[in-house]
């Protein structure tokens, strides 16, 4: 981490007059694995590491980077910024952090430990972790692939504006895609397990949600068309919250592009509905000590019981809108600029299980997986028509499996129309977390 600060350092020490100057440094390390029939498909080790450069002079912004540490290749990326600040459109909105008053949270996001971890390690826990799907249950054939995967990372971001800050995490998973047969019919499953070092992983955890994801979808039929309860899984809800954090960023609501623009401090959700995104929750594999700018992490409440509370912006959207960042600056990595976007997005839990929730509802359907997501919402007008699978439920209980149906409705509907939402949290690799969640009034078409 020192090396990157100074590397940092010098980078800005060398902004010019009327020159503001961002360098990003950053390293990782990963480790990726995939097993297949009891050997080794794919296994790779690899360090990355790079600088981002930004300069902005007069309103124009220019970038450049370079994916090395090299003196003279960073100051090639220093040269290339600078010229292409000269060429760029000037935007009044254009310009780099300046430090603001809040502090940045002592977070627990880096494990050493998991560097002491060998590769041999590493293998026999996807190996065990495919043995252990392979012998759960008769009806399981085969295992498509079992991974372990992990990630070090370290960054630093230093302006001339005075931004000075630096963050390092660790993440490691496990996952298993199970295949079922029955009677000549096939279906599949996925199950995973995630933390910040292999201590914190749950091989049990992972093989027995791959079973039975792919187990208790044998025989599933397409159900006859009708309008009920759907009770969303935690895996479907943290894609439904993601499409949702876009249509939350103060970019999209500049653009015109968000269904919720001009509506703040209106009931745009069910009073079941509290929704943060909280970058500062170590539990997130979000979560940060700052964002991409530099600026600490902060909770921010966007819908609170219902009414819509505000958006997501960093530096340059926040001008634009007339408001103070909220921190929410995101970018891929050093390659890239930083944009606006939730990290660690969920929904203030309830109190009942997905057992109880399911007790709860006479005539629905547990879905499972969704799919189509990227023709079947338009996340502008909210329009929402995605494949599914999954389970009936009848009197409180799970029924047939069904599959090849449709559910259709408007997220903005959706959102009036939760009645429950879990107490389940699932924090997974995403920008938002899982939790049981329970619409009414959903059509689904199916026969």
């Amino acid at each position: 981490m020192d090396d990157l600060e100074i590397i940092a350092e010098k980078i800005v020490s060398q902004a010019m007059p009327g020159e503001e100057v961002e360098a990003f440094v950053a390293w990782d390390e990963e480790t990726s694995i995939r097993i297949y029939n009891g050997a080794i498909e794919n296994l790779s080790k690899s360090q990355s590491s790079g600088v981002g450069i930004r300069i902005v002079n007069n309103h124009r912004q220019g970038f450049a980077w370079a994916g090395t540490l090299d003196p003279s290749a960073i100051e090639f990326a220093i040269t290339e910024a600078r010229d292409n600040a000269s060429f760029a459109t000037e935007d009044e909105y254009l310009g780099l952090g300046t430090p603001d008053d809040v502090a940045p949270k002592d977070l627990d996001l880096w494990r050493d430990d998991l560097s002491s971890h060998s590769t041999d390690e590493k293998v026999s826990l996807a190996l065990d972790l495919e043995s252990t799907v392979k012998n759960s249950d008769k009806r399981i054939k085969s295992v498509e692939s079992a991974n372990y995967g992990d990630v070090s990372s370290m960054a630093t971001v230093f302006t001339n504006t005075g931004m000075k800050a630096s963050y390092r995490q660790t993440f490691s998973f496990i996952s298993a895609h199970a295949i079922a047969v029955e009677n000549d019919e096939t279906q599949t499953g996925g199950g995973y397990s995630v933390g910040r070092t292999i201590s914190e992983l749950n091989l049990d955890k992972a093989a027995s949600d791959a079973t039975k994801r792919a187990t208790r979808l044998l025989g599933a039929s397409k159900p006859p068309s009708a309008r009920m309860t759907v009770l969303f899984d935690p895996q479907v809800t943290t894609t439904l919250l993601a499409i949702i954090s876009g249509t939350l960023s103060g970019e999209a609501v500049i653009k015109g592009r968000s269904l919720f623009a001009g509506r703040l401090n209106e009931q745009v959700a069910s009073p079941m509905v509290s929704l943060v995104d909280d970058p500062t929750n170590p539990f997130a594999f979000g979560a940060s000590v700052f964002d991409a700018e530099g600026y600490a992490s902060r909770s921010n409440s966007l819908i609170a019981e219902g009414i819509l509370q505000g958006f997501l912006y960093d530096t340059y959207s926040a001008r634009r809108a007339g408001v103070r960042t909220t921190a929410s600056a995101v970018r891929g990595g050093f390659s890239s600029t930083p944009g606006v976007g939730a990290r660690a997005l969920y929904l203030t839990p309830g109190t009942k299980s997905q057992p109880e929730l399911i007790e709860s509802i006479e005539n629905g359907v547990l879905v499972q997986n969704i799919s189509g997501v990227h023709s079947g919402v338009n996340p502008i007008s909210g329009d929402f028509s995605v494949g599914a699978e999954g389970l009936l439920i009848k009197s409180g209980k799970l029924g047939s499996p069904v599959k090849e149906f449709t559910i259709a409705s408007s997220l903005q509907r959706m959102l009036q129309e939760v009645v429950a939402v879990g107490n389940d949290v699932e924090w997974i690799p995403s920008v938002a977390a899982g939790v049981s969640l329970v619409v009414e009034g959903i059509s689904l078409s199916g026969i």
